[in-house]
């Protein structure tokens, strides 16, 4: 399995459409075999699910993400689990075990104020605590 996640500062950026880099991760046997920073060069969420597509990755994790995303990941076959926050290197691992912390139901809408304000149609606690049922 081929894993990205939106990436800053070795933390998941909180919108994926927003994002300048993705750390792709080469998984197998539940383990991760490799990483690597793929920046994001394109603009519109059709482009990045397009890129993401042909460096071979099947699986994203991310914070936010708006509908068109979410239709544009689809068509190109990646399964999603957004609604996560946190360390990318730990949330990959957890995905691997099965203990990610995520809500497929996260849909964003614009304008997004992501940070302090954070604004989607989810909400997490002080710490990024997840409350989505999801966490194990």
């Amino acid at each position: 399995m081929r894993i990205a996640v939106p990436y800053e500062n070795g933390r998941i950026f909180p919108h994926f459409g927003h994002t300048e880099q993705f750390k792709v991760y080469d998984t197998a046997d539940g383990r991760i075999t490799d990483t690597a920073i793929l920046p994001a060069a394109g603009s519109g969420h059709g482009a990045l699910a397009a890129l993401l597509q042909a460096q071979g990755v099947t699986a994203l994790i991310c914070g936010g993400i708006g509908g068109g995303a979410r239709s544009a990941l689809a068509e190109a076959g990646i399964a999603l689990y957004p609604g996560a926050a946190g360390d990318a290197d730990e949330a990959v691992a957890a995905l691997l075990a099965g203990t990610l912390c995520y809500d497929p139901d996260t849909v964003c809408a614009h304008p997004h104020t992501h940070g302090e304000g954070h604004n989607c149609s989810h909400a997490h606690g002080a710490g990024d605590d997840c409350r989505h049922g999801r966490c194990k």
